[in-house]
């Protein structure tokens, strides 16, 4: 019997997908798995048992990732999940930043009492009138779920898009637009754009990289949107420029004392992914990881160890074994195993940075003397046996 704990409300549709193996448990102490959406996990103490944390998002900022991978913890998250309801948000935020919406809803509610409300707006909507985004350059910073589904639909909606990844992914490639110009130096992109909004995760190599530099670039008048996160732009620079007239708008879906309720700035409280679709599809995809790591050992999508799927295991045994990424491990766990007169039938190996994932199918069901053996083994951190 599995154990998991939720510490935020998960939408049922996805905890249903539980088997009868699974209970759910108010004490995290008892869980193998934890369900988490935006609780802070930095300084939670993780109990020993713990095997997998799974984020029903995409950002991570709130869980300990070098912690859990030292404890050989798994950390997975739901990439595109909520691609759909992010996308949609980045376009109603280039709406309100191009035609003066908000203030003509507060003209209308200003002017509630008037008999004459009707008429009296067919002369004051001129102060609220703006521009069409059709024919406009959109430059959308990285091509991931979220960003190739903006890229896409702005060319539906008649826009000249460009687009920037140098990571770009192989399958992400495939699916954006023929009619994306897929651009190899940002630069241009400051320079060309009228409208730019960026999809990047938040790391030491992004913090800030819309600042005042990249601003004195632009066009005068530019629009950015930024729906991934708050500290992937220099909001005091943002103010700055907002002041100079270089930024007509600066749109953002993350409250800040900095930004909040300053003229130019459009501030949402973090909607982007606030859909039912949205959090229906990240809840299904994060159980279905838990479930797949802890009864077959497979990892997908994960952001501290690397992906591994060697399918439902068919063999006498398997282990799992979550070490640092050095050399001579693989050579240390098989001749454990071999010692013990285990063979190996089938097994990957993957890693990622200073961590690595072993999956290994066994011929015989693992020993206690060889699990106490490769537990001890220098440079494992866990081992765990699905069967």
């Amino acid at each position: 019997m599995y154990q998991y704990h939720c510490l935020n409300p998960i939408a049922n549709v996805g905890l249903e997908l539980f088997s009868d193996s699974y209970q759910k448990t108010e004490e995290i102490k008892d869980a193998q798995a934890v369900l988490v959406r935006s609780a802070a996990m930095h300084g939670m103490e993780l109990p020993e048992g713990l095997e997998a944390i799974a984020r029903a998002g995409a950002g991570v900022n709130n869980i300990p990732l070098e912690d859990c991978a030292q404890k050989g913890i798994v950390v997975f998250n739901t990439p595109g999940a909520n691609a759909n309801g992010v996308k949609e948000l980045v376009f109603a935020g280039m709406l309100l930043a191009s035609r003066d919406i908000i203030g003509g809803i507060h003209w209308v509610l200003d002017n509630k009492e008037n008999e004459n409300v009707g008429k009296d707006a067919e002369k004051a909507k001129k102060a609220f009138a703006g521009n069409e985004i059709a024919g406009k350059k959109l430059g959308v910073i990285g091509l991931g779920a979220i960003g190739i589904k903006v890229a896409n639909d702005a060319v539906s909606l008649g826009m000249e898009v460009y687009g920037y990844d140098p990571f770009i992914s192989v399958n992400a490639a495939w699916s954006l637009s023929r009619s994306v110009k897929h651009i190899s130096n940002i630069e241009d992109i400051y320079r060309e754009c009228d409208f730019i909004t960026i999809h990047v995760p938040l790391m030491d190599g992004t913090r800030h990289m819309l600042n005042q530099e990249a601003f004195a670039q632009m066009k005068d008048g530019v629009v950015i949107l930024n729906f991934a996160r708050a500290p992937l732009a220099d909001e005091e620079a943002v103010l700055a420029a907002i002041k100079e007239g270089k930024i007509k708008k600066y749109v953002s879906d993350f409250p800040t004392s900095i930004t909040a309720g300053q003229e130019g700035c459009i501030v949402i409280p973090h909607l982007g992914a606030s859909t039912e679709e949205s959090e229906d599809n990240c809840a299904v995809m994060a159980v279905k990881e838990v479930m797949d790591y802890l009864e077959n050992g497979n990892i997908r999508n994960s952001v501290n160890f690397p992906n591994c799927d060697m399918g439902v295991c068919t063999a006498a045994g398997r282990i799992a074994l979550l070490h640092k990424n050095q050399k001579g491990i693989i050579g240390k766990y098989t001749a454990i195993l071999g010692n013990n007169n285990i063979n190996i039938s089938d097994m990957t190996n993957k890693s990622r940075g200073e961590y690595a994932y072993s999956l290994l199918d066994l011929d015989s069901p693992v020993t206690e003397e060889a699990i106490r053996q490769l537990q001890e083994s220098e440079g494992i951190l866990k081992v765990r046996v699905i069967k």
